[in-house]
């Protein structure tokens, strides 16, 4: 009991020490959440986000404060040790504003500007009481704004959600928030009309509303705006009128109703704005004259007056605007001319009164002010009177910069004191009607990027001094009397991208300085009395657009290459001396062709160039040399038959009897003796010998190409193969060498590419085995179906593309095909395309030009010029020269050369001709006529032109050709309807 007793008495003892612990702890138990607050809230709005640049590294879930300096953005107060300013401008963030910023109760601003943050504004994220500044602007928020995001909004200075996709109404709850001093909701798709409360706001001091939707009229009652500074409502939907009131805001600095559909006049009201230094009205309805009291308004810097329906005269009270930086009276109804009180306008910089009906001469006060801009165009009333141009003899404007009096009724001539124009960049003088010779000083605007005097009645010639304006980038002389020559001065002119001397009276050569100017795209000299050759240098014009030198006196060929390949007909015409294919007149110095055997006739127009296109009539020397040459192939194909024969029946027996091991990565015979030859198949052990007998047999062969027949045969598991039996055996490499390019194309593997399954070699014979492909060539579908069996646009597009990818994975692979034709394009059972015979010139001891086309003379048509030049090197773009010809053959359903009765028609030559004079129905195969998109079939024809080009370096790449065959292809709905 006593120490029962002693226990309890020792309790009452501590029982004070306990109770305070626990008020303590209980304190801290309550304080504790509060503090973490601000820490989770940010926490939960971090989870929310995605930061890329790991801005917000610094922020620790395991801190017990976001106060202790570390955080970056937040700003607290030192006093409560709570968040009061979240900024984090320009992070780079991106996801969505969720519900943590609920939790920092404290917080008086909130600027997330300048991010990536996407969705909606939900009302989850209501603002706090004690918000005073929200900045969300620059961002791809959407959707509506709730009203509840105003509820509570007593505190809110400042809100900005400009630059973002809200759309629908703006917040009617906007207006409750009635401490606001800025708002800018521009560059949205806000809609509806201006919430009327709006209007009301007395401590708004600038609205920022423009570049939405926003319709219907301005209330009366904006005089309750009496602290508005700046209000822009441009670019809006807004009608009516003005209402009178905004002339009681006499602190407005800034106003502009641009963009938008006001009517009616100027409100008289705002000639008290006499603070506003910015004033547009621009692009509106606004009509009747503009009051005089326009000059009360002095602080203006500039006004902005354009496209209205403005009329009478400029009033004379502008010269009292003595501020005035920037007047833009342009597209309205002015008549009269400048008064002359605008000289007390000396701070004017940039004036624009071009499109009125205006009259008079141009005021002497523009060239003696520090204006930098003055735009004067297309002022000319009907019934007017030439006017002279003002002489610039006596004052030399160092600041202007812009000068644009075209369209004007100007005359007189263009003085050498034009030189004084040191800072010009633009002068435009076109469509006036100056006279006299252009002068030798103009090669004193060094500063100047864009002459134009086009359509005026100057002669003379274009002064060799022009090569001192060596900024120039537009050279524009047109419709003039000028004579003489092109200078060559003008390649100090480096920068030019457009010259037009065209509608002139220039004479002699285009000297090849002009071939210089590498960023040349536009150039106009037609019309004019040029003569000679065109410099070849023309071709390396990287960046040309358009180059017309019709009607001329020029001769000779046309550049090659570049984007003379393309060159419109209409660009060259009237040069009668001019040869080339955009002229349809050969050229005697064209880069020979391969000779075309016409098997239809044994006349003297059975030997014709491959390019030729008109009748010959006379036996030639070379006919007689090419009929020798035919002769002669003609005996040696009779001699290869024959020692065919008598290879047949031993190739029988030898792999009748051949046997096969297997081991590593190929399979091959144990014996590579002369009696039992070497056989390697790529992959497995097939029974080869019940193939055999296809060799002698007739029926089993699928057609001959220049390297051998083929024949289909199946082996002893079923499975099909084709096999070319060569017939080069005298040219064919060594065993060694034979075999190392063979094992090479053996590991060559796309979907569209026939494979090469394996090899058969003695000093004999030579067998390649391939994959059998059961579709038959592509030939056999275009120039062999009948009836309604023929290929859709879809199956030929897909074929174009198909053959397309095999050529750029062989060309990947280091591989040229030498022999590309469409009996050399499978089709198999799905319709997908497989080239084939790729390679087989590299088994030639060496790339005997003569040979080589002696052995493939059935691609005459296909084959690239370059065979016949043996100085130009055989690459991939051979590959991309028969290509091309191989697209304009599946497009237009016609050979690459067809023989006429006493013509040879080459498809290249047809199909460029019919484009550019706009015949696209007559390229197309009659098969597909109606059945076909234009969108697709006309580009791609376009791409076979430039895949054929006469340069090899000008035709592309072949991934290049699938990526362009990639992006013509429109997966649109009808496609398949097409086909």
């Amino acid at each position: 009991m006593r120490a029962l007793f002693n226990m309890r008495a020792l309790l009452l003892c501590l029982l004070p020490l306990i109770l305070t612990a626990a008020a303590v702890a209980v304190a801290a138990v309550a304080v504790s959440p509060s503090l973490n607050d601000d820490v989770l809230g940010l926490i939960v709005f971090k989870a929310d986000i995605r930061d890329p640049k790991g801005k917000l590294v610094s922020w620790n879930e395991d801190d017990e404060s976001a106060c202790g300096g570390g955080w970056v953005g937040v700003k607290c107060n030192p006093r409560s040790n709570r968040v009061v300013e979240l900024n984090l401008d320009g992070f780079s963030l991106s996801g969505r504003i969720g519900r943590g910023l609920q939790r920092l109760q404290f917080l008086r601003k909130l600027s997330l500007r300048n991010n990536n943050l996407t969705g909606s504004i939900t009302p989850n994220i209501a603002i706090v009481d004690n918000l005073r500044v929200l900045d969300l602007s620059n961002n791809n928020l959407s959707g509506e704004v709730p009203d509840e995001i105003f509820r509570q909004c007593g505190s809110l200075k400042t809100v900005s959600l400009a630059r973002n996709k809200f759309s629908g109404n703006i917040p009617s709850t906007l207006v409750s928030c009635s401490s606001l001093a800025s708002i800018d909701l521009s560059l949205n798709q806000f809609s509806g009309s201006v919430p009327s409360g709006v209007w009301a706001l007395s401590g708004l001091r600038a609205l920022d509303l423009s570049g939405n939707m926003l319709e219907e009229e301005i209330p009366k009652g904006v005089e309750a705006m009496k602290n508005l500074r700046s209000i822009s409502l441009a670019r809006n939907q807004l009608s009516g009128k003005i209402p009178d009131g905004f002339g009681s805001c006499l602190l407005l600095r800034s106003v502009d109703f641009s963009e938008n559909a006001f009517s009616g006049g100027i409100p008289g009201d705002l000639k008290g704005l006499v603070l506003c230094g910015y004033f547009s009205l621009s692009g509106n309805a606004f009509s009747g004259e503009v009051p005089e009291w326009i000059g009360e308004m002095k602080g203006l810097e500039t006004l902005d007056l354009s496209r209205n329906r403005f009329s009478g005269q400029v009033p004379s009270s502008v010269g009292n605007l003595q501020s005035l930086k920037v007047l833009n009276f342009s597209s309205n109804g002015f008549t009269g001319n400048l008064p002359e009180s605008m000289v007390n306008c000396t701070s004017l910089l940039a004036l624009d009164v071009s499109q009125n009906s205006m009259s008079g001469g141009l005021p002497s006060w523009i060239f003696k002010s520090d204006v930098e801009k003055v735009l004067v165009s297309e002022n000319r009333p009907s019934g007017s009177l030439e006017t002279p141009l003002f002489s610039l003899a006596e004052v030399a404007v160092q600041s202007l910069q812009v000068l644009d009096l075209s369209h004007n009724a100007f005359s007189g001539e263009i003085t050498s004191a034009i030189a004084g124009l040191s800072s010009l960049q633009l002068l435009n003088l076109s469509r006036n009607s100056l006279r006299g010779p252009i002068p030798a000083a103009i090669g004193e605007l060094k500063t100047c990027s864009s002459l134009d005097l086009s359509y005026n009645k100057l002669n003379g010639s274009i002064p060799v001094e022009i090569g001192g304006a060596m900024s120039l980038k537009e050279l524009i002389l047109e419709k003039n009397f000028l004579i003489g020559k092109i200078p060559t001065s003008i390649e100090n002119c480096s920068s030019l991208t457009t010259l037009i001397l065209s509608q002139n009276r220039l004479s002699g050569l285009i000297p090849a300085a002009v071939a210089k100017l590498t960023n040349l795209q536009i150039v106009d000299l037609s019309f004019n009395d040029l003569t000679g050759n065109l410099p070849k240098q023309l071709a390396n014009l990287p960046n040309l657009l358009s180059f017309n030198i019709s009607h001329n006196n020029l001769q000779g060929e046309l550049p090659a290459g570049g984007f003379f390949n393309t060159i419109l007909p209409s660009s060259v015409s009237g040069n009668p001396s001019l040869c080339g294919s955009a002229v349809n007149k050969s050229c005697p110095t064209v880069l020979p062709k391969p000779i075309v055997l016409n098997p239809n006739t044994t006349d003297s127009g059975s030997v014709l160039p491959a390019n030729f296109g008109h009748k010959r009539n006379i036996l030639s020397i070379s006919a007689l040399i090419a009929i020798g040459a035919a002769a002669f192939i003609v005996i040696g194909v009779i001699g290869i038959t024959v020692l065919n024969l008598r290879v047949r029946s031993s190739a029988s027996r030898t792999l009748a009897a051949h046997t096969f091991s297997a081991g590593d990565e190929f399979s091959r015979s144990p014996t590579t003796d002369a009696n039992s030859g070497k056989l390697v198949m790529f992959s497995g052990e097939p029974d080869f010998s019940s193939g055999a007998h296809a060799l002698l047999n007739k029926n089993c062969e699928l057609g001959r190409g220049g390297f051998g027949a083929v024949y289909q045969t199946v082996l002893g598991d079923g499975h099909s193969v084709a096999i070319k039996k060569l017939t080069v055996s005298s040219l064919v490499k060594s065993q060694d060498d034979f075999e190392r390019e063979v094992k090479k194309l053996g590991k060559v593997r796309h979907q569209n590419l026939v494979e090469l399954e394996g090899y058969y070699w003695t000093s004999s014979l030579q067998l390649l085995i391939y994959e059998y492909v059961s579709g038959g060539s592509l030939h056999k579908h275009l120039h062999e179906g009948s009836g309604g069996n023929f290929l859709s646009w879809n199956e030929r597009f897909n074929v174009i593309l198909g053959t397309a990818k095999g050529l750029a994975h062989l060309h990947h692979s280091n591989i040229i095909h030498y022999n590309i034709k469409s009996t050399n394009v499978l089709i198999d059972s799905y319709g997908e395309p497989k080239v084939g015979d790729y390679g087989l010139a590299r088994l030639l001891p060496m790339l005997d030009r003569y040979v080589l086309s002696s052995k493939i003379q059935s691609a005459l048509g296909y084959m690239a010029p370059e065979f016949a030049c043996k100085t130009v090197k055989i690459t991939e773009k051979c590959d991309v020269y028969g290509f091309g010809v191989l697209v304009l053959e599946i497009v237009t359903g016609k050979r690459p050369v067809e023989y006429m009765e006493d013509d040879v028609v080459v498809l290249c030559d047809m199909v460029r001709g019919a484009l550019e004079e706009g015949r696209v129905d007559e390229c197309i195969d009659e098969k597909l006529q109606g059945k076909f998109p234009a969108e697709e079939a006309i580009p791609v024809m376009k791409l076979g032109l430039i895949c054929t080009s006469q340069v090899p370096s000008n035709r592309p790449e072949m991934g290049e050709v699938v990526n362009i065959l990639e992006l013509i292809r429109c997966p649109s709905e009808g496609t398949e309807e097409l086909g």
